[in-house]
């Protein structure tokens, strides 16, 4: 239904209102399509029942763009007072006092997102509504960070780490990022905290970089790197996020960061922004990581075993 400049759209049990739906946020032209406010809130509501599971209880920080992207970009973490009192908030500390995050528990949450121009939902990887709370993540992310646009080396680098992973009896669900590279999510049972979760991260990316030491590296600063892919594990700390599945990105043609089953992964047309909110839909409907991240692990055999392996 449409109003003057507005328009609104049900979503679950509440209906939202889009102010100027048709306000380009993407704009089109070098071979990529144009996108609307209202094409990004059809998109989230759509995708809706597939990106909910994925930020449940997380914190959220939001990377708004009310002028589209050839605007000012921003990161929100703090909650507006003007936001529906409907929309689920969590109050995390933070050094020198607390913030308060966005949570989205529901579909309204997304589309209202959208009408704020909030294109691209970070995540934390740790719940606040799971025993541990926000100090014990429950997701483990490895960054596949390539030298440019070069996806070969990401699809080496993923199965490189995920027959790593595999050694140590861990599983690991590929996504794009919508940017450049590719995620490795693998799920844990939130019994170790950030510092825990992170050291054995760090040693995993040295021991695969140590095993491919021409094309992988986890040097932090790029002058160091000389054209070798970078294994970034530094969102796997407190506060750090990660971009959510499903997540449009802001980029040229609104590409959309995706669940991967691994026998795409080896598709020689894929590339890190291979779906757009126009189709990314679709991808989402195929269910790619299948109930991959329903049992979360231990690390505590996996550390063991990657001690051996290293000493």
């Amino acid at each position: 239904m449409s109003r003057g400049d507005a328009r609104t759209l049900r979503a679950g049990r509440r209906t939202v209102e889009i102010q100027r739906p048709g306000k380009v946020l993407f704009p089109g032209g070098g071979g990529v399509k144009e996108y609307t406010k209202g094409d990004l809130a059809d998109y989230y509501r759509s995708v809706a029942p597939y990106l909910l599971p994925h930020l449940r209880g997380r914190p959220l920080t939001l990377e708004r763009c009310p002028d589209g992207l050839d605007g000012q970009r921003f990161l929100q973490k703090n909650t507006p007072e003007h936001y529906p009192d409907w929309i689920t908030r969590v109050e995390v500390a933070k050094e020198g006092g607390t913030v308060t995050h966005v949570v989205c528990d529901d579909t309204a949450t997304l589309p209202h997102l959208a009408d704020q121009a909030c294109v691209t939902l970070h995540r934390w990887l740790s719940r606040t509504d799971r025993a541990g709370g926000p100090d014990h993540p429950d997701r483990l992310v490895f960054d596949l960070d390539p030298d440019g646009d070069d996806f070969a080396a990401v699809r080496d680098a993923a199965h490189w780490v995920r027959e790593l992973l595999d050694e140590l009896g861990l599983p690991a669900a590929p996504m794009t990022t919508g940017s450049r590279g590719l995620h490795l999510v693998v799920p844990l049972d939130g019994r170790h905290d950030f510092d825990e979760v992170r050291r054995f991260a760090h040693d995993v990316a040295e021991l695969a970089a140590s095993r491919h030491p021409d094309r992988l590296t986890t040097a932090a600063r790029k002058q160091h790197r000389a054209d070798r892919l970078y294994l970034d594990v530094q969102r796997n700390g407190y506060a750090q996020t990660a971009v959510a599945p499903h997540t449009v990105r802001a980029r040229p043609g609104a590409p959309v960061a995706v669940p991967l089953a691994w026998k795409q992964v080896d598709d020689p047309s894929l590339d890190a922004r291979r779906w757009s909110i126009a189709d990314a839909v679709d991808q989402a409907r195929t269910e790619p990581w299948g109930d991959l991240l329903c049992r979360g692990r231990s690390l505590g055999p996996a550390r063991r075993r990657l001690d051996d392996m290293r000493s």
